[in-house]
Order: structure tokens, then sequence, then C-alpha cells
């Protein structure tokens, strides 16, 4: 074959090609359709289809030199195929070659999100769990971690954490359950997720990255069901699959086996070679023993070589359980000393007044079973001196919450400069900073 013929058949090859990519064929027919299928997921054929000039093609070439080796190597597997010895047979019986059959579509699984939006809503609802102290400004809320089982009844919801460490939360962001080894129940406004104790998912909601819902049960073999925008999927774990949906009805077994009734008609492929396809070539049928028939020839036994068998279906990805932000017990309210007392002194100031009305009604409206509230104090002064100070402030916030009917049975407890948030001194200078944070009043509400 001289230059200008063998130029012109791969710019045949390749028109053919972008042909089938520009109108949305998932397989090449003809004797070409299997080597040229292999290229139809690469960029620099794409940016070929679509006529660009040389300049353009220019620019591309150099950010995409990968590609061009792909390609080359294909177009090198290309010609090494043409023809094959059967083909050459089939061609030498029929006149022309036998159309190949179509490859069967692997079944593609979503991104299924797992129980990420009802963990981010499970997280969300335990932290509003601790904010029914109200928006006090110069007040902050964290959650409390103690031992046994706790209650917390308010405004904001009820929240449960028994003994075992269960967690109950029942909120405007929905009602959850959920255990330390990552099992549980959430039913939220995006859906229902179940998650076992073996691990199995449960989802019917929000499932999909992009927020489509579905319903989907994952188990941890691999195994599972999909049903959403994307068709049925079923996946026993093991090789076996089932998908119906935008490329049709494809069925795969682990033998090496699968059906497809698609775009392309009707592909029947047995795991010993054998196969039929119902296309718009007609209907063609392989014998597996390197024989077939095709309608288009009727009586004629024609040359085939067998059909490779069809590569077994996924799993899919495993997906995690829940998680426990921890075990909170309660909460603790944190105030700045500055909010309620003037520079070394323990009596709380006239304008603090408001701040205490505040958290004294927040603190009506909840369930307490313990109050402490402790003082704390920078490293300036002794620790004799600072001990006492914090003792007095401490008391004082005590005083302040009685005279308002609140915090009824809490206890006042100093305890100077022994438990700093933030270092007094780096690298011995001053920090200002850090001691304004040492500088603080600590109410821990056990619920």
């Amino acid at each position: 074959m001289n230059r200008n013929c063998l130029h012109n058949k791969i710019f045949t090859q390749r028109q053919v090609l972008c042909d089938s990519l520009g109108a949305g064929r998932s397989q090449v027919k003809g004797v070409m359709s299997k080597a040229m299928f292999s290229l139809s997921a690469g960029c620099l054929l794409l940016a070929a289809c679509t006529g660009q000039g040389d300049e353009a093609r220019s620019a591309a070439s150099s950010a995409q030199a990968p590609a061009v080796a792909e390609v080359a190597q294909a177009s090198t597997a290309v010609a090494a195929e043409l023809p094959s010895e059967v083909q050459r047979q089939a061609m030498a019986l029929i006149g022309e070659p036998v159309p190949d059959f179509p490859l069967i579509p692997v079944i593609v699984v979503p991104d299924i999100v797992g129980v990420q939006p009802a963990q981010r809503e499970f997280e969300a609802a335990m932290s509003s769990a601790f904010q029914q102290v109200g928006q006090v400004p110069g007040v902050t809320v964290t959650p409390a971690r103690c031992e046994g089982e706790q209650f917390l009844a308010n405004s904001g919801g009820i929240t449960r954490v028994h003994s075992d460490g269960q967690i109950y939360r029942n909120s405007r962001n929905g009602v959850f359950r959920i255990n330390p080894d990552g099992s549980g129940y959430a039913n939220t406004t995006a859906g229902v997720v179940r998650v076992s104790e073996s691990g199995e998912i449960y989802i019917s909601g929000q499932a999909e990255a992009d927020g489509s819902s579905a319903t989907v049960r994952i188990k941890p073999d691999g195994s599972g069901y999909y049903s959403g925008r994307h068709g049925t999927i079923r996946l026993d774990g093991q090789g076996d699959g089932y998908w119906s949906g935008v490329q049709g009805t494809i069925r795969i077994n682990k033998d090496g086996s699968g059906y497809w009734s698609g775009a392309e008609g009707t592909v029947r492929i047995a795991a010993d070679g054998s196969g039929y396809w119902s296309g718009e070539y007609g209907s063609l049928r392989n014998d597996g023993d390197g024989y077939g028939s095709w309608s288009k020839y009727p009586g004629k036994r024609i040359p085939m070589a067998p059909l490779p068998r069809v590569p077994p279906a996924g799993r899919f990805p495993a997906q995690e359980g829940f998680s426990l932000p921890g075990i909170p017990c309660g909460f603790i309210v944190t105030l700045q000393d500055a909010v309620l007392f003037d520079f070394d002194k323990s009596d709380i100031r006239a304008d603090a007044s408001s701040i205490l009305d505040a958290l004294a009604k927040a603190l009506a409206g909840v369930t307490v079973q313990a109050m402490e509230v402790r003082g704390h104090t920078d490293s300036k002064g002794s620790d004799a001196y600072n001990q006492t100070l914090s003792e007095r402030r401490a008391q004082a916030v005590v005083n302040a919450l009685h005279a308002r009917d609140s915090g009824q049975g809490a206890s006042a407890r100093g305890l100077g400069e022994r438990e700093p948030v933030a270092p007094n001194e780096i690298n011995g200078q001053d920090n200002p900073s850090g001691r304004q944070l040492n500088r603080r009043v600590e109410i821990f509400v056990r619920t």
C-alpha cells in the first residue's frame, strides 16, 4: 500500500470514529469497531472531530502529548488487526467483513454520599442542643462530657445520652438515634438513613453527590440495590449485575456471560464464546466454535472468532456508618471577667445585670441535675491571692443567680490560676490576650 492510500485509510478510520462519537453511539461497528472503541475517550480525537484548524490543534498538542502517544499506539494496533485471518476467510466466502458484536456496557454506579447528609444534620442538631442559654454577648457555650445516662429537654428539642453511649436527639434538624458502633437511624428533611449493626446501609432520600434522591441499600460485601434517576441497579458483589436505565437493560454474570438490550439492539453473549446479536445489520449468531451465521446470508456457515467473555460486574463502594461527636452530658457556660467584673474586683458591675438576667432565664428552661460555678484568674499576683479572688468571683455569680430565682443548688469553686486556657507568657514576654482568656467564670451545668 502506498503512502497516500495509507493516509486515506487512516483518515477514513478517524472519520468513522468522529461520526460515531458525534452521533452519541457507544460502539463503532464493522471490522474496525473494537480497536476504535478503545479510542473513544481520547480528548485529542474528540477535538479533531470538531473540525478545528491547524493552529488550535498545534496549541493542544503539547498539553496532550500522552494522548498523542496513546492514539499512535492504538492506530498501530488497528493496522495490525486488519484484517484478521478469520475476517479474510469470511470475506473470501461472502465478499465483505462480518460486523463485530457490540461491547456490552459496564454497569456504572452513581456517586453515593451515604450517611454524610444525615451525619451533618446530626452534628448540627447536637450543636443546637447546647445553645439553650441564648445568644448572650460575652458568653460562650460548649458541650460537657460526663459518664452515666443523662437527659436534656428544652425548647430546642430533646436529647438523651444513654449509659451505653447511645445518643437520641429529637429536634428541628430531625430525629436521630446513633450508637457508638456507627449503627443508628436518622430521619431528616433530606430523607431516612438506617445503618445496621452489620454495617448495611439503607437510604431513602438524598443519596447522590449532586443532591438527587434515590433508594439505596448497600451491604459491607459490596452487594446492594439502587433505584433513582439513573434507573435500577442490582449488584451481588460477586460479579453478577443488573442495570435498567439510560443504556437500556444490561445483565452481567460472573461466568462471563451477559445480555444487553439498548441502542445497538439485542446482544447475548455466553461464557463459551457463543452469542447472538439482532440490530441494524440484521441477526448474527456466533456458535463459539469458529463459525456462525448472518441473516443477510441465509444458509451460509461463516467463519467467526469466538466472542470474548464479558468482564464481571463490580461492587457498590464501601460506606461508613455514623460517628458520635463525643458523649455530652451537659454544657459549660463561659463568661469572660470583663463581662462581669472590673479589674481585680469581685463585685459584679451594675451594667452586667442584663447579661445575668438573660442567663438566669435561659437556665430556668433546662432540667439541671447539678451546677457548679468555677472562678479562674491569670497568673499575675500570688497564688494565694488569685485563689481567693477566684473564690469570691464564683460566689458572687452564684449569689446573683439565686437573686434571680435561678441556679438553686449551685456551688461555688475557685481554681485560681491553676487551669489556664491560654499561655500567660510567650517566650518570657507578657501575653495580654492570653491573660484575658484565663480571667473567666465557668458555669458547669450537668443535665
